[in-house]
């Protein structure tokens, strides 16, 4: 039982991050909004950098992209709040009900993984070459959720076998 009830907490924490961080980017929108204004303008990568023909120099689709992670980090927040709730009600069922219940936790867990994966490490990365801003580069804060998820997501789908009475 103690497995299942840690289980339940990782899922339960990796929601109330992915619901904080997004209602921090709407609570500090300025902040984060100029991370991604340097990210897409690619204004801060290295001097003469010939990938600078991608970069996007409009404030609308500034607003539109950082409105775009907000969304995807709320999804991801919800969804792994409805899973730890989901496996809540069931913790004291049989195996199969419980596992069963874990599908969820793996989609919540995959949207983040494509938002700060996808998003961020791959979109932002390298097609906007934020890795070269020493200033603008959210690769090592994006990595750290993704493996977290990614770790939440693996110990949680480890199949869990019947209660002992």
């Amino acid at each position: 039982m103690a497995v299942r009830f840690v289980k339940i907490a990782m899922v339960a924490a990796t929601a109330v991050f992915a619901l904080l961080v997004a209602f921090n980017n709407i609570v500090d929108y300025g902040t984060n909004y100029e991370f991604v204004r340097h990210t897409l303008s690619m204004d801060t990568t290295f001097p003469g950098n010939a990938l600078k023909g991608r970069a996007i120099t409009s404030p609308t689709l500034w607003t539109i992209a950082y409105w775009l992670i907000i969304a995807a980090e709320a999804v991801t927040g919800l969804v792994l709040a409805w899973a730890a709730i989901r496996l809540a009600v069931v913790v004291r069922s049989g195996a199969e009900i419980f596992n069963a219940a874990k599908s969820l936790v793996l989609v919540g867990a995959g949207l983040g993984f494509l938002l700060w994966f996808g998003g961020f490490m791959v979109v932002g990365g390298e097609w906007f070459a934020m890795w070269q801003s020493k200033t603008w580069n959210g690769q090592e804060p994006a990595f750290r959720f993704y493996v977290s998820l990614l770790a939440v997501a693996i110990f949680v789908n480890q199949p869990d076998g019947e209660l002992k009475t």
